[in-house]
């Protein structure tokens, strides 16, 4: 991994470097290099990493259908990433796509663990991406956001 994250604000450069590294672990299908990447994503503050990655989420998945997103497109995105990973929790997975998409509805439950949450993004993500870099997708994450704060 080379990328240094220098254009990005000194607060998301440890969230895009955990991120890269748990997604890329995710794609070697190297289990150990995925433990210590989801160890630091949840080590994080998980406001902020829970907004990149799941901007990112919802970023990618607008991106694959671009025409809007239907709740076939949202089971056929979950059993993609159930697939892709054995050790895929698909609940985990059902509640990150709905926090991405901005329909979770909290009901007293509590929220997965964070490094929990961690992993199962990168799985998430990593299929996402079909092979893609995934660095230009956490900078429109960052730049969307930013948008977004600076219009509030």
């Amino acid at each position: 991994m080379t990328e240094t994250w220098r254009h990005l604000p000194a607060p998301a450069r440890p969230i895009a470097a955990a991120a890269t590294a748990a997604v890329e672990a995710v794609r070697a299908g190297n289990a150990a290099a995925l433990d210590d990447a989801t160890e630091r994503l949840a080590a994080l503050d998980p406001a902020p990493t829970g907004l990149i990655l799941g901007t990112a989420v919802r970023l990618l998945l607008e991106d694959g259908h671009p025409d809007g997103l239907t709740a076939d497109d949202v089971r056929a995105a979950l059993a993609s990433c159930v697939r892709s990973w054995p050790a895929a929790d698909p609940q985990v997975v059902l509640w990150l796509l709905a926090g991405a998409l901005g329909v979770l509805e909290e009901d007293g439950a509590p929220a997965p663990k964070p490094d929990v949450l961690a992993r199962q993004a990168a799985v998430l993500i990593a299929d996402l991406l079909a092979g893609r870099p995934v660095a230009p997708w956490l900078t429109a994450a960052l730049a969307e956001i930013e948008r977004s704060q600076l219009n509030d």
